[in-house]
């Protein structure tokens, strides 16, 4: 049974068979975080996440996140996003607080995500800085 939560003329829902492919795959293949994604690489990202999409009240979808998790022990949020006509309305932050409030993520003890420039969005629900910076390490495949 889909989650879906009403925000004045928008709905947010997790209903993986409403997103919108295509316009997601338009905006976050031009996006700073994921300049290039193919549509397939969008497909199989959406499939293995949990995802909500923000709708008007025509049923067009005006914006996305996903989460990537285990549901227990971590969930790392990506490709948040609102169009720019949609902007300012509070559906950028109604996307991240359904994420830390779905069901499904109950159990999950740390969420973590990368942004360069929306901390001030992310530091309302309690997100810092990295508590030991030193100890996160990473791999860049940058060839691919």
């Amino acid at each position: 049974m889909a989650l879906i939560r009403q925000h004045g003329e928008f709905s947010i829902s997790d209903d993986a068979l409403r997103l919108d492919v295509d316009m997601i795959h338009a905006f976050v293949s031009a996006s700073y975080w994921a300049a290039g994604r193919t549509r397939a690489q969008v497909e199989r990202a959406i499939a293995r996440s949990l995802c909500l999409g923000a709708y008007a009240v025509d049923g067009a979808q005006v914006g996305f996140a996903r989460v990537v998790t285990d549901t227990v022990a971590v969930a790392h949020i990506c490709d948040v996003f609102v169009l720019p006509a949609h902007r300012g309305k509070g559906l950028g932050k109604l996307l991240v607080q359904m994420l830390l409030d779905h069901p499904d993520l109950a159990d999950v003890r740390r969420f973590t995500l990368n942004t360069t420039d929306a901390h001030g969005l992310y530091a309302q629900f309690g997100f810092t800085p990295l508590a030991h910076a030193d100890a996160a390490m990473e791999l860049r495949r940058t060839h691919l």
